[in-house]
Order: C-alpha cells, then sequence, then structure tokens
C-alpha cells in the first residue's frame, strides 16, 4: 500500500513535520513520506527504529483516514451521554482505590469493556484524579499532596 501523494500533499506534510513536537506524529509522517518516496516497510522500520508491522500500521491510518495522531481508544464513543451522566453521578457518590474496579463496574453495569488505561484517560478527560487515601500502603511511593483527608479519593473532580 503505497500513498499517492500531490506535491502540495508532500509540502504539507514536510512543512508539518518541521513543527511536529510529538516524536509519534512524526514518525507517522516520515512514514507516509518515505514509503511515498519507494521505501519498504522493512526499511523504513528500520530507520525508525520500529517494526515493519507497526509501519504497514500507519501507512493504512494514512490511506484510510489520512491519520497521523496516535489515539487508542479513550474516552470517547464507549458510553453514550446518560451512562456518562450516571457514571459521573456514582463516581461522585462511591470512592474507588483502583481503576480496575471502575472498569469492572462499567462492564457490569452497562456491558461496556474499558482497558485499565482507558478508563483511566476516560477519568482525566471527565476531571477525576487519583489521590492516595490516608492510611492506605500503596506499593508505588507517592509525592505528598496539598489535599485535605475528605478530598483523597479517585473520583474526586478536579
Amino acid at each position: 500500500m503505497t500513498p499517492q501523494l500531490s506535491t502540495a500533499q508532500k509540502d504539507a506534510l514536510e512543512t508539518q513535520h518541521r513543527v511536529e513536537r510529538d516524536g509519534r506524529v512524526r514518525d507517522r509522517i516520515k512514514a507516509v513520506l518515505l514509503k511515498s518516496e519507494g521505501w519498504t516497510n522493512k526499511a523504513i522500520g528500520q530507520a525508525l527504529r520500529i517494526h515493519p508491522e507497526t509501519v504497514a500500521g500507519h501507512l493504512q491510518d494514512w490511506v484510510q483516514e489520512e491519520k497521523l495522531k496516535p489515539e487508542n481508544g479513550g474516552p470517547e464513543g464507549k458510553l453514550n451521554g446518560q451512562q456518562t451522566q450516571a457514571l459521573e453521578q456514582h463516581l461522585q457518590e462511591k470512592a474507588y482505590l483502583k481503576v480496575s474496579d471502575i472498569c469492572g463496574y462499567a462492564a457490569h453495569t452497562w456491558q461496556v469493556v474499558y482497558t485499565v488505561p482507558g478508563m483511566t484517560k476516560w477519568l482525566q478527560a471527565h476531571g477525576f484524579r487519583y489521590l492516595c487515601p490516608m492510611g492506605i500502603n500503596s506499593p508505588k511511593p507517592r509525592l505528598p499532596r496539598r489535599t485535605s483527608a475528605s478530598k483523597k479519593r479517585l473520583s474526586e473532580p478536579i
């Protein structure tokens, strides 16, 4: 799958590459440009230090959607508006110590499956943050937060 790029598209991608701060997006741009110049996926992968299958995925994203930004699931599209409001309300009323428990609640309540990173992204997008509760020994040491003891809960909105 070789993307057919016009001169204007190549120029736009080159410009975007120069100003883009996200290295993952720059790698995707390079993959598209190099493939349009006749490079193989294996050669592109070696040059970018990524697997040829990853190169193929980047090229497929570009050909199908002109997608350059890596968006791996996350907060959009799994819960409808009513479910989102219900989950937000539930999280205001109940504190969870683990994101995996929230994933389990969503799966049990709405048959919607989230990964822990996906639910974490959902929580952040909806203004929730994690603070380690007092008296709970965390496996990872956490820096102290300037938050009252009553606010130390997973479902505390930002």
